[in-house]
């Protein structure tokens, strides 16, 4: 393991990789002046892939396994680790992934999406251990305090990002399952000692073991539910009907890469429900064609092309699209639909995204409309919900006035990971399924073939801590403190019942306040649009929304937040911001040779990362660099230096630029540790004096195509070629 005095940044995939390319040397060399080392880790897709099947691959193709490295490392006091987005891989995206890599002559295996002989069970199983979000729940052992800095928030503040109009009159809303879905069927306990638990199915033929060895200790929360396919089949035909009588777009908001087992699933249906007709009379021909649904239409099609009768499934398929409401787009000009691909469209950035605009979506005609938001499971869809009815009713967030909502969330020891994790299952048979602790049957669900049931877990003292952070940030800031639990739900009942005793022991009932969701959504509205500021305390999978949610309301981005995870046994882990929109910056690179990605999460997250070293180290020098990273940062926004959307603007290659020298320009002028303004005085000259060549250079083969090597792996020779054009800065940077 690592020294204290150890950095470790994470290699990860698209935008945010290639972007290291450029950022990184710069971090190394401002870092070795101070004595730190930047080690880097690869959590990248492509490189999960690969160490998963070291046996198919030659000794110089071998990767070793830095996920479960990392696992290791954040257990102790001395990680420091800086975490940028990774993909959360989608089966099309997995599957996608293993043709490029098979391309380029890695041996791997294909992914068995139908697996038949106990070989390709086994490889499917390995796969499924890598799809989904894989990443989060290894290295997620402390819990998460998430804010936008006060740099960005300033800045938003002063320069507004643009915001649709709401009006009263907006037929866009939010349709929920009101019963057979995840949230009404949810049973909850807390065990009352360690136990080995086992999920068993029930039924006419005898038991099957879907899932054993589950030691947990005492404290331990249990949850399982499942969701009812009758009752999501008929929600999803009636909201289809609802979107048709209300003239609205139809679009539907999951998260098919976290929630890797149910939401494809769910997704599937869906697609399932909008070509109902074509389904109905080609079902068995598709199925037998391995056109799966859960896949997309996109894969669908691709498959349906192949087929003899292809032309014909083609026109019915065209015929129900026109005679369905139309679909929301994620792409009007490619004619790629809500319902293309199950990646596309991620609940937590999309939501926010029609909030922003006025309730509106594209749709295939390439305008605006109002839409129906689908969200079948109704666990916190009454929080975008109460959204919608907030902005008819108050028109749209001022960025210049509102004020801010933070976040503290549960999510250590894989808290609330619905999803994440091998206790997803579709019933192959109507019967029983039941959570044992030997012969006790726990808690037990009647369910039928084709049901979704989902087991997850929380650790007391990832919950202890938790409200050790929230009291602590409460009582830093003074801010209004709000626990997002609902005391009618099994789950935050239980959690009630833990967090209320340590609250009081604390001397913080008066301090602190628990509302249901939809309540503290709206009193979270109404206090930021008062100009002032919240702190949202949220389990899981609601800090993974609303911290989404509000930022790209507050200040246009969520990539723009500060994630600092206090690991539970001392160390550090620092993660940069959202990836959702990483592969459309890398469509416009590799075709314009323009990087949008802003780095400003990386910058963010370098800077309290260096601070963290300075006090696990007892350092002046480490603070001093970290402080004077958040004055490159403040510079950086107030000069406008932060990457443009057009070819032509400045990109990310161009904002690291002026990070390197705003940072150089800090520690020349702080007074605090006078040898670092002495070892980067001709670094911070050299880099002013040369800035317009730099530039110059920095912007030489804009607007031409470029060559990665490849997407999910790309050519490193290729891409530090593209994203460090400029041999002076180079020079400087290495030198």
């Amino acid at each position: 393991m690592p020294s204290s005095a150890t950095i470790i940044y994470t290699v990860t995939d698209e935008a945010p990789q290639l972007a290291s390319a450029s950022l990184l040397p710069i971090v190394r060399r401002f870092a070795a002046g101070a004595g730190i080392d930047v080690v880097e880790r690869d959590i990248s897709l492509a490189g999960r892939i690969l160490a998963t099947f070291p046996e198919s691959l030659t000794d110089a193709q071998k990767q070793s396994d830095d996920l479960a490295w990392l696992g290791e490392l954040v257990t102790t006091a001395e990680a420091n680790v800086i975490k940028l987005p990774n993909i959360s891989a989608s089966v099309p995206q997995l599957v996608a992934a293993v043709a490029e890599l098979q391309a380029s002559g890695y041996a791997v295996p294909s992914y068995p999406e139908n697996p038949q002989t106990d070989e390709e069970k086994s490889i499917r199983a390995r796969f499924d251990a890598i799809k989904g979000s894989a990443v989060n729940p290894v290295l997620r052992e402390g819990n998460s305090d998430r804010r936008a800095p006060a740099a960005v928030k300033a800045y938003a503040q002063s320069n507004p990002h643009s915001m649709g109009a709401w009006s009263a009159d907006s037929k866009t809303r939010v349709s929920t399952m009101s019963g057979g879905d995840f949230f009404s069927n949810e049973k909850s306990i807390t065990l009352d000692a360690a136990a080995d638990l086992t999920i068993v199915h029930k039924t006419a033929d005898g038991e099957t073991v879907l899932k054993g060895g589950l030691n947990l200790p005492e404290g331990t929360i249990v949850d399982a539910t499942y969701m009812s396919r009758t009752a999501l089949m008929d929600f999803l035909l009636g909201a289809i009907d609802t979107t048709a009588a209300d003239g609205t777009l139809f679009s539907l908001h999951m998260k098919a890469t976290m929630m890797k087992v149910s939401d494809p699933i769910i997704f599937g249906h869906a697609v399932r429900a909008y070509l109902k007709p074509v389904f109905d009379k080609y079902g068995e021909v598709l199925a037998a064609a391995g056109a799966n649904p859960n896949g997309g239409l996109g894969s669908m099609l691709a498959v349906i092309d192949g087929m003899p009768n292809g032309a014909e499934i083609r026109a019915d398929i065209d015929a129900v699209l026109g005679e369905r409401p139309p679909l929301y787009m994620v792409n009007s000009d490619k004619g790629i639909t809500n319902l293309h691909v199950p990646s596309d469209v991620i609940i937590d950035a999309s939501m926010p995204a029609v909030l922003r605009a006025g309730g509106k979506g594209w749709g295939p005609d390439g305008a605006e409309g109002d839409t129906n938001c689908v969200i079948p499971d109704s666990s916190y869809a009454g929080v975008y919900d109460e959204s919608v009815k907030f902005f008819k009713a108050n028109g749209a967030l001022d960025p210049v006035t509102a004020g801010t909502v933070q976040n503290i969330g549960l999510m250590a020891k894989k808290a609330e990971e619905y999803g994440s994790h091998p206790t997803t299952f579709e019933i192959a048979a109507n019967g029983t399924v039941e959570v044992r602790s030997g012969d006790t049957v726990l808690i037990s669900h009647d369910v039928e073939t084709g049901d979704i049931w989902r087991m997850a877990t929380t650790r007391r003292a990832a919950v202890v801590n938790w409200v050790e952070l929230a009291l602590s940030r409460q009582a830093l800031t003074g801010y209004k403190t709000v626990f997002w639990l609902d005391a009618n739900r099994g789950h935050d009942a239980e959690l009630l019942k833990m967090i209320t005793p340590q609250i009081e022991a604390a001397g913080a009932s008066d301090k602190v306040s628990v509302m249901a969701p939809r309540a503290a959504t709206k009193d979270a509205f109404e206090t930021i649009f008062a100009g002032k500021n919240t702190i949202a305390v949220t389990g899981n999978v609601l800090r993974d929304y609303l911290t989404d949610l509000y930022p790209i309301l507050e200040v246009g981005t969520s990539a723009k937040m500060l994630s600092v995870v206090k690991l539970m046994n001392g160390g550090g882990m620092f993660e940069t911001g959202a990836g959702g929109s990483a592969p459309k910056h890398v469509q416009q690179l590799v075709e314009q040779n323009h990087l949008r990605w802003d780095s400003l999460g990386e910058f963010c997250a370098l800077a309290e990362s260096l601070r963290f070293a300075g006090e696990s180290n007892d350092s002046l020098t480490l603070k001093v660099l970290g402080d004077t990273a958040d004055t490159a940062i403040t510079k950086l926004l107030g000069e406008g230096k932060s990457p443009g959307r057009k070819v032509g603007q400045d990109d990310n290659r161009d904002s690291h630029f002026h990070f390197a020298l705003y940072w150089a320009e800090a520690l020349v002028a702080q007074t605090d540790v006078p040898e670092l303004s002495a070892a980067y005085a001709d670094l911070a000259t050299e880099l002013s004096a040369k800035a317009d060549v730099i530039r110059a250079e920095l912007k030489q083969g804009r607007g031409e195509a470029v060559d990665l090597g490849g997407y999910f792996r790309t050519d490193t020779d290729k891409v530090a070629a593209i994203m460090r054009p400029s041999p002076t800065l180079n020079g400087l940077i290495d030198g």
